[in-house]
């Protein structure tokens, strides 16, 4: 039987940051145990952080947040020390390592990650270009992108490139099909910003007859013969070998971890 759990994510702003701090913990529990996140958004006093504390010391729950006030941090650790319910700062202890380092006080805003800045509309204008140049759909857009993603259908294209976006990487992705000739602007422009994506046959195999039964259709179509996706890869392998360009193996890796290794590729 699997164990069950419930965290409070406590915050003055939204409670992005310690959600995720918790969503990336949670996933090393995921085989024994189920955590159920509930987030407690624009918590501004104490009669706010009294109520969390008591519902959580009710429902033996644990509590995770980031308050940006020192006051409204210590006040939760002094409550939830009282009623023994488990607590974690996420916020204060880096705001006094960087108060201590930097020697000055920072401002104590909450919520000012989320101002629409000059980041934000890089990211969206980012995340626009990899939908508009998305599966080879305008090839002119490789000589504006910053990564140009190549590889046989279900290699992660699209998702890498979205996720890239948000890195505020213009990417462009384009299909490798054996009866379509690559677009010459990947020769010609993209060849110094171009990675390839690469998967184990068998896996992909795998992979294309899922997607093959989640449309409903039959599994034994050529797209997911054993024997039409080594031509493709064979191909794939050709095009990369004429652009010398880095090659990343995405068999059995999430994407972010993807995309990781494309943003090591770019920064060096």
């Amino acid at each position: 039987m699997k164990q069950e759990a419930r965290v409070y994510i406590v915050s003055d702003s939204l409670g992005e940051t310690a959600e995720r701090v918790v969503h990336g913990a949670a996933i090393q529990f995921e085989d024994r145990g189920t955590i159920h996140i509930e987030r407690v958004g624009h918590v501004v006093d104490g009669q706010g952080v009294d109520q969390v504390v008591e519902r959580a010391s009710r429902e033996q729950a644990a509590i995770v947040f980031t308050l940006v006030r020192p006051e409204l941090r210590q006040h939760l650790n002094e409550v939830a020390t009282r009623l023994q319910v488990p607590h974690v700062d996420v916020m204060g202890p880096v705001l006094d390592t960087l108060e201590q380092v930097l020697g000055f006080t920072p401002q104590l805003v909450p919520g000012l990650s989320h101002r629409l800045d000059r980041d934000y509309f890089d990211r969206v204008e980012a995340v626009d270009f990899a939908v508009k140049y998305d599966d080879g759909k305008d090839p002119r857009g490789i000589r504006e992108a910053d990564v140009v993603l190549l590889g046989v259908s279900r290699t992660s294209k699209t998702p890498v490139s979205l996720y890239l976006a948000n890195h505020r990487l213009k990417v462009a992705n384009v299909p490798l099909i054996p009866e379509i000739p690559v677009p010459a602007e990947v020769f010609a422009a993209g060849r110094h910003k171009a990675v390839g994506l690469i998967i184990d046959p068998e896996l992909l195999m795998g992979i294309r007859r899922q997607r093959l039964k989640s449309l409903g259709l039959g599994s034994s179509a050529q797209y997911a013969t054993i024997e039409r996706i080594m031509a493709e890869l064979d191909y794939a392998w050709d095009i990369f070998n004429r652009l010398k360009c880095p090659v990343i193996d995405v068999s059995n890796h999430a994407v972010e971890e993807t995309a990781s290794r494309v943003l090591e590729l770019k920064r060096r």
